[in-house]
């Protein structure tokens, strides 16, 4: 019934005036007359109807509008919608930039181009053309700043396209300059075109305007050819600066986590997919009998076809990823990882779903954690032997090389010890692959929303600092010109100052010193809450009750901030008191029995806990304390529990074994009979019985 009422309530204005106009015991009818109700509890039914489905639907118009990025499943979109940059790369293998579509200003400035080519030698061999001297000049300086002027930007595109060639032939300039080429290679053409442009107007027209009388405002020309040059230069300057600021610190802030979240992508793809490794080691006569097509298409899937290897669709091979850090990534190869994480869900190559040939990827994708705890279930199944309640190493190297299977199985709780992945290590840790993904990709979303904010407010300066050269360069303004403008600079940043260093404030916070990201479990003044969203001058958190807090980030920035997520594996405490009169033996085996038991779960805490007794309080109870290491922190703060429960019910097992408590001390009590009142008289206010 819901989805009935949110379909309804696209219009919910044009739906009552319908119902008023039909219903014939509404109070007033199409043409406005007024007409008595012939059942007035009819009509109060019907209102009330009507208000309660109202109320339904606001409802869950406000459900679907509160809803939490980090609680509901995020809907992906696809590569192509990315409308960053000027970066047409998606894959490994550099585009053949010889590629080329015409447009329609392409194909007149190469008519243009013929055009002005054949009237520039008509000019030089014709003689009647040759006595033509419009201003004084001959035809064919009018032809080459034609050409200049029309024609110039087509072939600034082409030295920039020899430029790109001359890129793609160096592999370390390719993987380094290549992304910033193609971003900038827009501003660099306009760049060529003006200067192109200025050149022919200096050399050719300057110098023979200037002796001419009657062509002096001619001379501003000049003047504001060199105004769109010098904000050209500044254009590419400002690209130039954000690319490289943006880049360092998608580099910086990112990259692990990145490449943490493709490899377990990867293992994920790799686990649900068939046995591959045990394919490729089958014997020759198994090969021929089954057929070697069969095996190199099964194999080809489980390289990456679906997965992150996909080079159709901006994926990457599994093993150059090992081989990046953040010091031999570049940009373009950055902004692809990027781009991966951002629109790609993780994927499960089911056997079944491939047999059948179904192309949907919509039936393989983790959109939630009821679906990422149905693939490991899937996972398990497939991987672990029949009859088997583990996984071990050598199941795994089923489907992964040596080097990746040692990877693997140290990402499990509980494998270093055990060298085996029990079926809810394998189920926690594909939900929390799901939760980092998806706060991942929220993050570099909010980023390079951040990002694009920043660039539009650099754009407002760097077009304030153009107007006042284009002002200086074109002679229009004067000292008190630029007294003025101080002065009203003054009463400007007396309004706004307090504006102006707030968002600056902001700025640095979110780029520099950059204390959390989306997802991460942060106390701030006592409370935790999660980062529900970040933006370039706000912060919005998730409390413990779902309530969202905004914090402005100049706010943020003068307030201690503590990132649960960002710390190592965090440390606990449980406090309990026992009687002052317990024997020490008692305590002994207390304490031994308790350490054995936490170092009997090496896959829940380090080994070397303490049981301390710390005080006595009121000469009657001892204050006694157990201090152990989790192998997690507390970003789940309910898995921190959950194994705190572990610890504190083996304590009261042990305490009622042993006959431990905690009694009060005895109280004397002092029992008096106490004398019958001798006084017969009653406070006046006392009403007496006769």
């Amino acid at each position: 019934m819901e989805d009935e009422f949110v379909v309804n309530v696209d219009n919910p204005t044009a739906n009552n005036n319908k119902n008023m106009r039909r219903d014939p015991t509404c109070e007033f009818w199409k043409d406005g007359e007024s007409h008595p109700d012939p059942n007035p509890d009819s009509h109060v039914d019907n209102l009330n109807d009507r208000s309660a489905s109202l109320n339904r639907r606001s409802s869950t118009l406000l459900r679907l509008k509160t809803r939490s990025r980090l609680i509901d499943e995020k809907p992906s979109s696809p590569l192509d919608n990315d409308d960053d940059d000027d970066d047409p790369f998606l894959d490994d293998e550099v585009m053949d930039s010889s590629r080329w579509k015409p447009k329609p200003l392409a194909i007149v400035q190469w008519v243009s181009l013929f055009l002005i080519l054949a009237f520039f030698a008509c000019s030089l061999s014709i003689h009647a053309l040759q006595r033509i001297q419009p201003w004084g000049l001959h035809l064919w300086k009018w032809a080459l700043f034609a050409l200049a002027l029309v024609c110039g930007r087509l072939v600034s595109g082409w030295a920039v396209r020899i430029v790109v060639l001359l890129v793609e032939r160096n592999f370390l300039l390719r993987r380094r300059v290549l992304y910033f080429v193609y971003g900038l290679r827009h501003a660099v053409q306009n760049c060529l075109w003006l200067g192109f442009v200025l050149l022919a107007w200096h050399f050719i027209f300057d110098s023979a305007l200037d002796r001419r009388p009657d062509t002096k405002p001619l001379s501003y020309i000049t003047k504001v050819l060199l105004c769109l040059l010098v904000a050209t230069l500044f254009r590419l300057a400002k690209t130039l600066l954000v690319k490289v600021l943006a880049s360092s610190f998608h580099v910086n802030t990112y990259f692990d986590r990145i490449q943490e979240s493709l490899f377990n992508q990867y293992v994920i793809e790799t686990l649900s997919g068939p046995p591959t490794i045990e394919i490729q080691n089958c014997s020759c006569e198994q090969k021929l009998q089954n057929g070697r097509l069969k095996s190199a298409e099964l194999t080809t899937l489980a390289s990456g076809k679906d997965g992150i290897g996909k080079k159709d669709e901006g994926g990457i091979r599994i093993d150059r990823l090992h081989k990046l850090n953040q010091k031999n990534v570049s940009a373009w190869s950055m902004k692809r990882l990027m781009n991966i994480v951002r629109y790609r869900s993780i994927l499960t190559l089911d056997e079944r779903i491939l047999q059948a040939g179904d192309e949907d990827e919509s039936e393989k994708e983790i959109r939630s954690e009821v679906e990422a705890k149905a693939a490991a279930k899937r996972i398990f199944n497939n991987v672990a032997k029949p009859g088997s309640k583990c996984i071990y190493l050598v199941d795994l190297m089923r489907f992964l090389s040596k080097d990746e299977a040692l990877k693997t199985i140290s990402l499990f709780e509980g494998s270093h010890e055990h060298d085996r992945v029990s079926k809810r290590s394998l189920k926690n840790w594909v939900i929390n692959a799901f939760r980092e993904r998806r706060a991942l990709s929220l993050t570099l979303n909010d980023t390079k929303t951040a990002v694009n904010k920043l660039h539009q407010m650099v754009n407002i300066v760097v077009g304030i600092i153009v107007f006042a050269i284009w002002l200086l360069i074109l002679d229009l303004a004067t000292t008190h010109f630029f007294v003025f403008i101080c002065s009203q600079l003054v009463v400007v940043a007396f309004i706004f100052g307090n504006t102006l260093k707030m968002i600056f404030e902001a700025i640095i916070f979110l780029f520099v010193m950059h204390p959390f990201d989306v997802g991460d479990r942060c106390e701030i003044e006592g409370v935790q809450m999660f980062v529900e969203e970040m933006n370039i001058l706000t912060t919005i958190f998730l409390r413990f009750d779902n309530q969202k807090i905004s914090y402005p980030n100049s706010v943020l920035a003068t307030l201690p901030i503590s990132n649960i997520y960002r710390s190592p594996d965090m440390g606990d405490a449980i406090d309990f008191c026992v009687h002052v009169a317990t024997p020490m033996e008692k305590l002994a085996i207390m304490k031994e029995r308790i350490i054995r038991f936490i170092e009997g779960r090496k896959e829940h805490w380090y080994p070397g806990p303490s049981v301390v007794l710390r005080d006595v309080d009121d000469m009657n109870r001892l204050k006694i304390s157990i201090w152990l290491r989790h192998r997690i922190n507390y970003q789940d703060m309910g898995e921190r529990w959950t194994r705190r429960e572990l610890v504190v019910q083996e304590m009261i097992r042990v305490l009622m074994e042993l006959e431990i408590e905690y009694r009060m001390l005895p109280v004397d009590v002092n029992l008096r009979k106490m004398p019958r009142p001798s006084s017969n008289r009653l406070p006046s206010t006392w009403s007496t019985c006769n």
